[in-house]
């Protein structure tokens, strides 16, 4: 068990140790360098799309199957930590630098990764046609596909085996949760108290909303990777409807803090943190964002989402030329799409013909794109091994 006063310590520790298994992971835990990167571009170097919101740390891991309040499972962005209104090139690149990662860390060869390029181009693109409804419901590769459907097979009970190992009405204190002290336990019951965090408790999976709403338990919770170092907690709720079974549900509390991401210098954000990441997530990916709320603990800016066993993270870590090129396609129409359901139609249709400019000769990609991408992916090989090296001289 490790007390609050040794929380940094450890958190560092483990933070270092993940994001040196491998490129790949260093790329995902390292969104600072990659912001840094384009801080460093002279203008005009990339296109400045229209100001809308944006993920701001847009790699695979931050995609996957996400439930609504229905059940209903749609593939959308599912961690808005980043969020801000900035520009959409931002996420293309973050999203194309996380797949050509991924490509050499399945052993494919560059010219996967060029053709993967190309793919994600014709995806991201292919999300502005005009005939667009708003739905996601185009067909999803086999390597995601499996993800869905494990994600529509998924229940409570597995919710809990897999977060806090049974069904128990309690949180267990080990490696991944650590104790409270008593005044976060006492915030944390405070905050459950307030009418908002209670509706959401509530609001869910056509529950009553006159049902009682208790803490039963909390803890802190060691996970993630880049976020590792801020507040966060598991907490247990137990729901209790006049004439109905108690039931449980699982919260997620996270610190929210200062997007490293750039916004645009002109565009109206909430001022909180935490209400910034709602309002982003409500805007690019609806299902996850409409079981969100914000608010205050410990004098921190804060967001809660509720658990639900649909949620699922995509894992790429091996694939073959075939499917590597198919998810790039798939994975950029879903953010295409994040992106498009903010803008009108003549404004799809303009933000479409930028990216149709400045193609190669040899690649049907554009330049600053592809550029970017290159450049990005040598920085961040070169500052892994520097990372690798100053754990192991650490340890």
């Amino acid at each position: 068990m490790t007390p609050p006063n040794k929380r940094q310590e450890v958190l560092t520790r483990t933070r270092n140790v993940k994001m040196a298994r491998s490129p790949h992971a260093f790329v995902r835990g390292n969104t600072l360098q990659f912001y840094k990167w384009l801080s460093d571009r002279p203008r005009g170097a990339l296109p400045e799309g229209p100001p809308i919101w944006i993920c701001g740390d847009c790699h695979v891991g931050n995609l996957g199957p996400v439930a609504n309040a229905d059940g209903h499972i749609r593939v959308q962005i599912r961690d808005l930590d980043q969020t801000v209104i900035g520009n959409p090139a931002h996420d293309l690149i973050r999203l194309g630098l996380s797949l050509a990662s991924a490509a050499r860390g399945s052993d494919l060869p560059g010219v996967t990764t060029a053709r993967m390029i190309e793919s994600l181009v014709e995806g991201y693109e292919q999300a502005f046609d005009p005939g667009w409804d708003g739905v996601d419901d185009q067909e999803a590769p086999p390597s995601v596909r499996r993800v869905v459907h494990e994600a529509n097979r998924r229940t409570w009970k597995q919710l809990a085996k897999e977060r806090i190992k049974d069904t128990n009405p309690d949180i267990p204190l080990g490696k991944k949760f650590w104790p409270l002290d008593a005044a976060e336990r006492a915030a944390i019951r405070d905050l459950f108290d307030a009418p908002e965090l209670r509706d959401l408790a509530t609001s869910l999976h056509s529950r009553d909303s006159d049902a009682v709403v208790k803490v039963v338990d909390a803890a802190y919770w060691m996970k993630g990777c880049s976020s590792l170092g801020l507040m966060r907690y598991a907490v247990l709720l137990s729901i209790r409807s006049k004439g109905s079974d108690r039931e449980y549900c699982l919260m997620d509390v996270k610190e929210a803090v200062r997007a490293a991401a750039p916004h645009d210098p002109d565009a109206e954000m909430p001022r909180r943190n935490g209400q910034r990441i709602v309002e982003g997530a409500r805007k690019m990916s609806p299902y996850l964002g409409e079981r969100m709320r914000s608010g205050e603990l410990l004098g921190q800016s804060i967001f809660v989402r509720e658990l639900l066993p649909q949620d699922l993270k995509l894992e790429i870590e091996q694939l073959t030329p075939e499917a590597a090129v198919e998810t790039a396609r798939y994975l950029a129409t879903i953010v295409g799409h994040a992106h498009a359901r903010q803008m009108d139609r003549a404004t799809r249709k303009s933000w479409q013909a930028d990216l149709h400019k400045n193609r190669t000769k040899s690649l049907d990609a554009p330049s600053w794109l592809w550029s970017s991408i290159v450049k990005l992916l040598m920085e961040h090989e070169g500052a892994y091994l520097e990372h690798c090296r100053k754990f192991s001289l650490a340890l």
